[in-house]
């Protein structure tokens, strides 16, 4: 697992710096993204590049992977701590997620977050 980790925390890393580029060519063409503002999931790079810029023109979230480890099936499981700013910098949410990832081929497959 550990070429896995590397390459989900460089990728929290850059999504924290908001490179979208860099975080999407680490996708799938065809990536399932869990859609944790609106529900359900978003479908392909093109997307998540929607997703994302959508969210970031309304708040500031930061992720901090914390733990790794293998579920079901393989998939790698990271323990983030996530917190959600306004755009003011205002604190709306500061709480441990879980996040799951499929990779396949060295790419994320599919992402879900635990309990949604």
């Amino acid at each position: 697992m550990s070429h896995e980790a590397e390459l989900l925390k460089l990728l929290y890393d850059r999504f924290n710096a908001r490179d979208m580029e860099n975080v999407l060519t680490a996708m799938d063409e065809d990536v399932i993204w869990a859609n944790g503002m609106e529900g359900g999931y978003v479908r392909g790079r093109e997307g998540v590049r929607s997703y994302w810029t959508r969210q970031w023109a309304m708040i500031d979230p930061h992720v901090e992977p914390v733990e790794f480890s293998i579920g079901s099936e393989g998939k790698i499981v990271v323990e983030v701590h996530q917190i959600v700013r306004d755009l003011e910098g205002n604190i709306l949410a500061d709480q441990m997620v879980g996040h799951i990832f499929q990779i396949e081929n060295g790419l994320v497959r599919q992402f879900d977050i635990r309990g949604a």
